[in-house]
């Protein structure tokens, strides 16, 4: 143990002394008057020293090894049981701040489970409706399909009647005059239209079911407007109050592709025909700046009857003066002209004939070109 030279020492009277001076012999005399904080030590060890400790002139003292042991001891027993007893005092703290946390983040969880049993509970509720929903959707679908073929039975049994009642000039007469027709043919029109746009929206080829109740119906339609119009006075009525449904009847004929409902192609081409027989008819439907082109794919249609009607329309605008200025440039084409020689070769005789007056016929409108 290593000792100051000097220490300075509280005495009893409260005045300051120096400290004892160390004998040359190392001896040192201890009173036992002396106290103060900063002598406690120094009295500690020299009561354990038996009052007499020695000192060196290198600065060291001698102490006894029992002394030294215990001291040590004492030491390492200070390092072994301190960090004890102070990390008891600093690991609550930390406990409490952990027991905080894990408070918090149990809370936290709860919070956070709560809101996930809401949301499933929300998402099973929706789940449910969805699946109501779409039930009613699909009974819904149903029931609008039932009532459409219900429609379509009705319209096609009813029209099928009036299809044969139109068949008698008198009954188109009456029909006139009772003030009828003008309803059944915006139903037509608006029939018809319909009908366009479904073979816009679907690709109805192959799987055409030509037996269908709207096919069958609509069929019905276009023979009727057809009878309708083979009477003076109907085909007057058309031509003064049908342009929309001659309209229809066209964009109808360019929406169907070739091959596909003939019989259809085959009465609205009539009824276009039974209306050129009109003057005025002939202007309407010459107005339409695409009736040419459309006559010439009507051509290719690939159905002799379809072929045929086709060429009958050509001819009846061919041989009205008036139209051919305004259709001159499309009926010298010569594609149609080339289409038409062909048909002239057909093993149709009725196609064969009607194609070869045609042919005539343009022969002569070009040469008067």
């Amino acid at each position: 143990v290593k000792a100051a030279h000097s220490r300075r020492l509280k005495c009893t009277s409260g005045k300051c002394q120096s400290a004892e001076r160390i004998s040359r012999s190392g001896q040192q005399k201890v009173h036992a008057g002396h106290r103060g904080r900063n002598s406690t030590a120094g009295l500690k060890m020299a009561a354990s020293l038996g009052g007499k400790p020695r000192r060196l002139k290198d600065g060291f003292v001698r102490v006894r090894k029992g002394d030294l042991e215990k001291l040590t001891t004492e030491v390492m027993q200070l390092r072994e049981f301190l960090p004890r007893v102070l990390s008891v005092d600093l690991q609550r703290p930390q406990t409490k701040k952990e027991q905080l946390e894990q408070e918090r983040l149990r809370l936290e969880a709860l919070h956070l489970k709560s809101r996930l049993e809401a949301v499933q509970t929300e998402c099973q509720r929706e789940r449910e409706e969805k699946l109501l929903l779409r039930e009613q959707l699909w009974q819904s679908g149903e029931e609008l399909q039932q009532q459409a073929d219900f429609c379509s039975g009705l319209g096609s049994a009813a029209c099928g009647l009036l299809w044969s009642c139109s068949a008698k000039e008198d009954a188109v007469t009456q029909w006139l005059a009772d003030g009828k027709l003008p309803s059944f043919l915006n139903v037509a029109a608006q029939t018809l239209e319909s009908f366009g746009k479904s073979l816009d929206e679907e690709v109805k080829e192959h799987s055409e079911d030509y037996n269908s109740q709207e096919h069958q119906f609509v069929l019905a339609l276009a023979g009727t407007v057809t009878n309708v119009a083979a009477v003076a006075c109907g085909r007057d009525f058309l031509c003064s109050s049908g342009q929309v449904l001659l309209d229809t009847l066209m964009k109808l004929l360019e929406l169907m592709k070739p091959a596909f409902f003939p019989k259809l192609k085959v009465l609205m081409l009539m009824a276009l025909y039974n209306v050129s027989i009109s003057i005025s008819g002939l202007k309407i439907i010459s107005q339409n700046r695409g009736l040419v082109r459309l006559i010439w794919t009507l051509l290719n249609d690939g159905h002799w009857e379809v072929s045929l009607h086709s060429l009958r329309l050509l001819q009846s605008l061919l041989l009205e003066e008036d139209t051919v200025p305004v259709l001159g440039p499309s009926l010298l084409d010569p594609e149609l002209r080339a289409r038409v020689g062909q048909l002239a070769s057909s093993a149709q005789p009725g196609l064969r004939s009607t194609a070869q007056q045609t042919l005539e016929d343009l022969r002569a409108l070009e040469e008067g070109q």
